[in-house]
């Protein structure tokens, strides 16, 4: 997450969970690029298409659409990049994403759930190391009862051969359009977000919040180690938790035994200098409410599988719970404790975040949720961005041999390049317009500039240093990417220039 984004982190908290915010929206790009392969690869045996309508009012209780995809690809990809460039570009419409790449041994289960909770069935979505998969489930739009269910999963059979960039291979795979019941509704386990895979090895935190603190999210970090835990980088986070109705809660697959932390997110949108630690043990569901200083454990979890267990993957400090950035706090044996909102006294607070929380508390619900839309906007470009120099990296590790496709492989995605900067400029700017406009007092604008600007400058920086990559490698740069890397660094001084006056006063 960047910087600019965690100044107006309260303010997007409260707004998703606001009657105001805005209506849940279909992720148009995703279902355009699925209706696009289907027409394109589609093969006509095998496709199944089904509606059911409520009788008395017309409205669709569940749908599906399952298409088998066949095309011929050459080399080892990548394929469909549209599709991930939709994918990347509509996630934050939903509220399970998932990519899984070849190689990796995670099956995946989708639950569908139909006529009133009385029919479902399991489709497997994943079920070899050689398939890519993407996922995502969104709200129904039209009914908050409904989940809607987008994926595409597809394998290239190589027959024994290596992949060369000459080569050309069969490709086949299945693309899945769902909306069904939420499974979160009609079944008393919690889920992840109505998601349902194999039982056996899914891990899910169950978290209450007592009533004696105003907590309203959390982030997850996992690690397969005691030693990766410790070397975690705040915002390596592998996923958040909402407070709903005082509640929160996260499901993972798991294929063994891992270690994570909770942590909690403060108003000002920074991270709890404490945190817990837990071992993440597949097909167990660890049980925590959390209070004003400390936190109530799941001590039969903890004696069977977690840290009084001897099975515990944590490090001696570690099984203390809760540990500090430096790993030297020193903390009561006979409690555990826990970062709430109300632990940290006001008037201890920094005067700018005083101010901060001040300004955040005088806005109105509608331009909260006109920040967070912005916000989320801004946040999408740059995973675009992200997204769009993938298939050059992709390139760049075949090695040598591939530096002629390197160079065709840059120019296709120069114009696309220059095209997601642009929005993402004007989606930083529509940002700082809009928080501008509420007048936040001077130490947050000045917050804004110094730190929120100074982290879109580390994804110009980013993708100039891909460029100067691609030069030492070929040699050169086309045309093309002379124009890209042209815009890059003109944007890259705008924003330098506009950190300089403010930040030396001038305007």
């Amino acid at each position: 997450m960047i910087t600019l984004l965690l100044i107006a982190c309260s303010v997007i908290t409260t707004a998703s969970a606001d009657s105001t915010a805005e209506p849940q929206k279909k992720p148009v790009q995703v279902i355009a690029q699925l209706n696009y392969v289907a027409n394109a690869h589609g093969e006509r045996v095998g496709q199944t298409y089904s509606v059911d309508k409520n009788p008395n009012t017309g409205i669709i209780e569940s749908s599906e659409r399952i298409v088998p995809i066949a095309a011929t690809t050459v080399g080892k990809g990548p394929y469909f990049s549209n599709i991930a460039r939709a994918f990347m570009h509509d996630e934050s419409l939903s509220y399970q994403f998932l990519h899984i790449e070849p190689g990796s041994t995670e099956s995946f289960q989708l639950k569908v759930i139909t006529n009133n909770g009385e029919k479902n069935k399991t489709i497997q979505l994943r079920s070899n190391k050689n398939q890519e998969l993407w996922f995502m489930c969104c709200k129904n739009p039209d009914n908050p009862q409904l989940r809607d269910a987008y994926a595409i999963v597809w394998e290239v059979d190589y027959n024994g051969r290596k992949p060369m960039d000459t080569g050309s291979y069969p490709l086949k795979g299945t693309i899945y359009m769902i909306t069904s019941l939420r499974p979160d509704l009609y079944q008393k386990n919690m889920s992840s977000a109505g998601l349902l895979s194999d039982n056996k090895n899914t891990f899910t935190i169950d978290g209450r919040v007592g009533y004696d603190i105003n907590d309203s999210l959390y982030v997850v970090y996992m690690a397969d180690n005691a030693e990766e835990l410790n070397n975690v980088k705040d915002s390596d986070f592998v996923a958040t938790m909402p407070v709903v109705n005082k509640r929160f809660t996260f499901s993972v697959e798991l294929d063994k035994p891992k270690v994570g932390r909770i942590r909690t997110v403060m108003p000002d949108g920074s991270l709890c200098e404490l945190w817990t630690n837990l071992d993440f043990v597949p097909g167990e569901t660890y049980r925590i409410t959390t209070h004003n200083g400390y936190y109530e454990q799941d001590n039969d979890y903890e004696q069977r599988v977690g840290r009084y267990s001897g099975k515990s993957l944590l490090n001696d400090l570690q099984k203390r719970g809760v540990d500090d950035a430096t790993g030297k706090l020193e903390l009561d044996p006979n409690k555990e404790e826990f970062c709430g909102v109300d632990v940290v006294p006001e008037l201890q607070l920094p005067q700018s975040v005083n101010e901060m929380q001040i300004w955040q508390n005088s806005l109105s619900p509608e331009k909260k949720a006109e920040i967070l839309q912005k916000a989320t906007n801004m946040l999408a470009k740059i995973k675009m961005i992200e997204a769009s120099y993938e298939p050059i990296a992709g390139v760049m590790k075949q090695g040598p041999a591939f530096l002629a496709r390197l160079g065709t492989y840059v120019d296709m995605q120069c114009p696309e390049i220059i095209k997601q900067n642009k929005e993402m400029d004007k989606a930083v700017q529509d940002l700082v317009k809009s928080i501008k406009a509420t007048n936040p007092p001077q130490k947050v604008i000045d917050e804004m500039y110094s730190q929120g600007l100074k982290e879109v400058l580390d994804v110009l920086t980013k993708q100039n240093n891909s460029f100067n990559e691609i030069f030492k490698a070929r040699g050169s740069l086309s045309k093309k990417a002379k124009e890209a890397q042209k815009y890059i660094n003109s944007l890259t001084e705008k924003y330098i220039n506009e950190m300089s006056k403010h930040v030396t006063g001038t305007k």
